[in-house]
């Protein structure tokens, strides 16, 4: 399993430098110039805005700039924002911790309801729970979340007022209070694992209907086990396999539907700081974050690798 987990990591270097190489292209020769975002172009001379491109590296060839910047990372330095004046490590590192918590919470959330709501409907086929699961998962699936974030701020922060609209803690809250964290983040947590939930409900549901179909659970039935031994014993386990592997799946997904969810919830972690960023032309800063979501997409597709070999003893990597 080590040797496994050592080679697909090396394997995933070259991988991250030839994403590197195409983001960095891409982002550096989109329209627009971030010296545009300092000052106003009518206003200086064009001495001045050779100055600003000068301090900002922006004035050397772009070979010369990537290659400066991947020297920079080969040294763990990602340089420093244009828009924040910090080094980007120092930007990521802050939201990054807010923004695992967002997935950590979407991803209890929708599978506490996902697996269970599966069982259900797979064991009541046909009927009217199934047909109001099959109806929930569709319209879970199909919403977006940008219009679902601004319903449920709608509804239950405007004219509710149950939840705050926006942020991670109110501003006339002294210190820290856990409770007010929590509000902060019901909404924001419905709204990115509703599609979640709403995916992994489906997938649940077919994996049960597959697996109670099987020999070995009519030769339990037939045994006279309950039903609920035969479910929550023999046949539960082998259905979770296919949604555990998915649970490495969900974390490049989260990140990404986190940069519209926080967005419009004002959360402050890296997926509102990749729009600012692109907004604002702050190549240092896309550059890091993609970096970072990059590798968080490699490690979550290792994950589920090792998720599945653990949960199905049969399943073995050499």
């Amino acid at each position: 399993m080590w040797s496994f987990i050592l080679r697909r990591l090396i394997q995933a270097i070259p991988l991250l430098f030839i994403i590197t190489i195409i983001s960095f292209l891409i982002i550096n020769l989109a329209p627009g110039d971030p010296v545009y975002m300092f000052v106003n172009p009518d206003q200086v001379s064009q001495q001045d805005l050779a100055l600003i491109r000068l301090q900002l590296g922006l004035d050397k060839p772009l070979p010369l700039r990537y290659a400066i910047w991947l020297g920079n990372i080969m040294r763990g330095d990602l340089g420093n924002s244009f828009y924040y004046a910090r080094p980007v490590s120092r930007v990521l590192m802050e939201a990054l911790p807010n923004t695992l918590i967002l997935a950590l919470c979407a991803t209890i959330f929708s599978f506490a309801i996902a697996i269970p709501a599966g069982i259900i409907s797979a064991m009541r086929r046909n009927t009217a729970f199934d047909y109001a699961f099959s109806t929930v998962s569709f319209i879970g699936v199909s919403l977006p979340s940008f219009w679902f974030g601004l319903l449920m701020i709608l509804v239950f922060s405007l004219r509710l007022d149950w939840l705050p609209t926006s942020g991670m803690y109110s501003l006339s809250v002294q210190g820290y209070d856990f409770w007010d964290r929590v509000r902060h983040l019901v909404l924001p947590t419905l709204v990115l694992g509703m599609g979640t939930m709403a995916s992994k409900m489906r997938y649940m549901r077919s994996a049960m209907l597959e697996v109670i179909r099987q020999d070995y659970v009519r030769t339990a039935k037939a045994k006279g086990l309950a039903s609920r031994v035969v479910i929550g014993k023999h046949a539960l386990r082998n259905a979770l396999l296919p949604v555990i592997t998915l649970l490495g799946f969900i974390v490049p997904s989260l990140v990404g539907g986190a940069a519209i969810v926080e967005t419009i919830f004002g959360w402050p972690g890296i997926g509102r700081i990749a729009v600012q960023a692109a907004f604002t032309r702050d190549y240092p800063l896309m550059m890091g974050n993609l970096l970072l979501s990059s590798t968080m997409v490699i490690l979550g597709s290792l994950l589920a690798d090792v998720l599945y070999a653990v949960a199905d003893p049969r399943i073995r990597y050499d």
